[in-house]
């Protein structure tokens, strides 16, 4: 029995069929059924599950909580993006230097990046606590009986939060952006009498920009998704005043079991990160014309 070549052709679709089923009920799926309960009043704990339209959206905007969480997350995300560019670029000028070493300090400093993040809050809780903390005590060294509660005000709690995601992430950044160094170099400039602060302002910056430019895309979408640090850290404390989205969203539908208004909290997540990316990728075909 022969096998034409029109059947041959359904051949492949039948192999990678059993894949795409398995993929579009583990992703569309939840997509739905996340679209579907945020128009639902759903409390597993009362056992209410009811339709109410736009109600949880509304609420989002008069909830403090939450409001609490957005304002956060955006101070999270600008500051932690702003020193993920500036020092990012700057360690990967250093790691592009020739000097004996480099090879190992290449290796050595994806370390932080590599370790689980939940392993990483633990650690920075203890860390940054006042009495036996690595940090009061680095700054006793000069700071003669200094005392800072840090993941107890509300201020010190936020920049502990954004300087541990910038000492487990940045390396991985500098890596990134070390990639696109290798291929530029500023001989010709070099050679025309150009110092190194002019090279990098003329050469290397506009040759590295869109390679700078596309990394802070899924940089800044794993910021806005941050969770496990803040969960391993602070719980969200002092009161709610580091409880980033992602974090609110965790709380409404695990522990406070209420579906519906957690669901609407991820669209609108989707929603900003949808945005970001769109806006991302304008400004990028905007450089490359």
């Amino acid at each position: 029995m022969t096998i034409s070549k029109k059947s041959m052709k359904w051949i492949p679709w039948l192999l990678v069929l059993p894949v795409v089923i398995i993929r579009g009920f583990t992703t569309l799926y939840p997509i739905l059924m996340t679209v579907r309960n945020s128009f639902f009043d759903i409390k597993i704990l009362s056992g209410i599950n009811e339709f109410c339209g736009i109600q949880n959206y509304l609420k989002i905007f008069s909830d403090p909580k939450v409001l609490t969480s957005i304002r956060f997350t955006v101070i999270f995300v600008v500051v932690s993006m702003i020193f993920h560019v500036i020092l990012g670029v700057g360690l990967a000028l250093i790691l592009n230097m020739k000097f004996k070493g480099r090879r190992f300090l290449r290796t050595i400093v994806l370390i932080p990046w590599a370790m689980p993040a939940v392993v990483v809050g633990m650690a920075a809780k203890w860390a940054f606590n006042n009495d036996y903390g690595l940090i009061n005590d680095f700054i006793r060294l000069f700071v003669h009986g200094y005392q800072n509660s840090w993941l107890i005000n509300t201020g010190s709690a936020r920049a502990a939060v954004i300087a541990v995601d910038l000492w487990k992430d940045l390396p991985f950044f500098a890596i990134l952006v070390l990639s696109g160094l290798q291929f530029i170099s500023g001989d010709a400039a070099k050679v025309d009498g150009a110092n190194g602060i002019q090279c990098f302002f003329r050469i290397t910056l506009p040759l590295i920009l869109k390679n700078v430019l596309t990394l802070t895309i899924p940089f800044t979408l794993w910021r806005l998704t941050t969770f496990d640090i803040v969960y391993s850290m602070t719980s969200g404390g002092p009161g709610e005043d580091t409880a980033l989205i992602a974090y609110r969203i965790t709380t409404e539908a695990f522990t406070n079991l209420n579906v519906g208004y957690a669901s609407a909290l991820a669209m609108l997540l989707f929603a900003v990160m949808a945005v970001f990316s769109w806006l991302n990728i304008r400004v990028m075909n905007k450089i490359d014309n």
